[in-house]
């Protein structure tokens, strides 16, 4: 039983990838073919509503045939609070799916190259997703995308997280609510196994079934100092309960 079990853990883990990558390249065709002919309102809200519905039925997908086991309930509450920075922390692969499959206008902080891969660059434009590479264009950016009602998605580590609980965060966070005047909304994401983290290897089989919560953390007023802010952001963070990363079996 135990070998079937690792059987299945490693059939799991290429029916996750493989889905993954199944989705994104469905939807690739559409977003290439119809985003030079809609409107920038009209891309951005049919962009963001594909990958929320996307990733939600990737996330179903993963729950009833990958022995994944998700609590995503306290984000929806989110979508009816109005535009926010939604502050996450980052310890898997996983987790930007799991925040945009419940936010049906976000907008997600991401890594430039991303941009310019081939499953995630096109849906990913036509959303409006704002490249990491320059500091200033992305708090002008994401200032304009809150103003217009977006919500929006940025792991202040600027990375997955190497040293557990949490490595330091970066100020633009922080910056970005002050300059919009919205609210910052932390999010805790918690694994019961570091699978897809940082340090294990995309081709390593999950340890099943995988459980994740996301839970709401305090929602702080864009108030005061910047680098105060991003101080109480951190310590909020920091206390999410996820597994350090496990020597490989």
């Amino acid at each position: 039983m135990k070998l079937l079990w690792r059987a299945y853990e490693r059939l799991a883990m290429l029916l996750g990838l493989g889905g993954l990558a199944v989705a994104c390249l469905g939807w690739l065709p559409f977003a290439l073919v119809l985003h030079p002919f809609l409107s920038r309102q009209r891309a951005r809200h049919l962009g963001r509503r594909a990958i929320q519905r996307g990733f939600r039925g990737y996330v179903w997908f993963l729950e009833y045939c990958c022995a994944c086991r998700f609590d995503l309930t306290a984000l929806d509450s989110l979508p009816a609070a109005g535009p926010l920075v939604v502050v996450a922390n980052h310890p898997s692969l996983l987790d930007a799916v799991l925040i945009l499959s419940r936010l049906p206008n976000a907008v997600c902080v991401m890594k430039a190259s991303l941009l310019d891969n081939i499953l995630f660059g096109a849906g990913a434009r036509m959303a409006g997703y704002i490249a990491n590479d320059a500091p200033l264009k992305v708090v002008l950016e994401s200032r304009q995308a809150l103003q217009e009602g977006a919500q929006l998605v940025i792991f202040p580590e600027g990375s997955r997280t190497g040293n557990f609980p949490l490595d330091p965060c970066q100020a633009t966070a922080a910056l970005i609510a002050r300059r919009a005047g919205v609210p910052l909304q932390a999010v805790l994401i918690e694994f019961s196994s570091p699978y897809l983290g940082k340090v294990w290897p995309l081709f390593r089989p999950p340890r099943l079934p995988l459980r994740c919560q996301v839970r709401l953390g305090q929602r702080l007023p864009a108030e005061g100092d910047v680098m105060a802010l991003t101080h109480a952001l951190e310590n909020i963070l920091r206390s999410a309960r996820n597994p350090l990363p496990a020597e490989p079996r």
